[in-house]
């Protein structure tokens, strides 16, 4: 199985997930404490948890996480009816990959339901076999790839992702990691790079995974 993490590696989302917090941010705390599509990119990999503490720390602490959630549901709508921007390559080679009857997933530190928004916004359903993310099960991302793995008896897997948190969760899995060169980071210790998302199919098979 292929697992893939979402943001940073199959599409970009960081645009219409700042213009989604800051129509809530705005009407809850205020113009001043919005952020950019470069703050949302900063923080793509952490839990929501980690987010509303970096950007909401000048709020009490149950306040921070009362408007992190209300972030939350209104991006998910957002997302769902906005859509993000799929890397170049993306569906082409997913649709190559299923064809050749690869399983992939995604596995993602986002909140309950962003998952599905994207999933439903790029009509992204049929070339997934399952998915996991932070806000449904509360794991750690190393947690959500084992438990992906287990429940579709799918020992042999590898995790496609593009910030050293991804390498890191998925050898806590004890998988390894491509490292998504085109995305928001760096990894220095991923089994293989792949400069644009069209590479993937050659690079996995290079490795035995197809």
């Amino acid at each position: 199985m292929i697992i893939f993490d979402l943001d940073g590696t199959l599409w970009d989302s960081s645009v219409q997930v700042a213009d989604s917090w800051n129509i809530v941010i705005e009407k809850e705390v205020g113009k001043e404490h919005t952020l950019t599509s470069e703050d949302i990119m900063r923080y793509m990999g952490m839990t929501m948890t980690e987010i509303a503490d970096r950007h909401f720390g000048y709020l009490p602490e149950e306040q921070r996480y009362d408007l992190s959630h209300k972030c939350e549901v209104f991006e998910n709508d957002y997302i769902t009816e906005h859509g993000g921007v799929l890397f170049e390559g993306v569906e082409e080679t997913l649709k190559k990959l299923k064809d050749r009857g690869v399983k992939m997933a995604v596995v993602s530190n986002c909140q309950e339901g962003y998952v599905k928004a994207f999933l439903d916004s790029m009509d992204m359903w049929k070339y997934f076999d399952d998915y996991e993310e932070w806000g449904r099960t509360m794991l750690l991302k190393a947690d959500n790839i084992k438990l992906v793995m287990e429940r579709n008896n799918e020992p042999k897997s590898i995790y496609v992702g593009d910030i050293q948190k991804d390498s890191d969760a998925s050898h806590k899995a004890g998988v390894d990691c491509i490292w998504a060169a085109y995305g928001f980071g760096e990894i220095n210790d991923a089994v293989a790079k792949i400069d644009s998302f069209d590479e993937l199919p050659a690079v996995l098979e290079e490795l035995g995974y197809i």
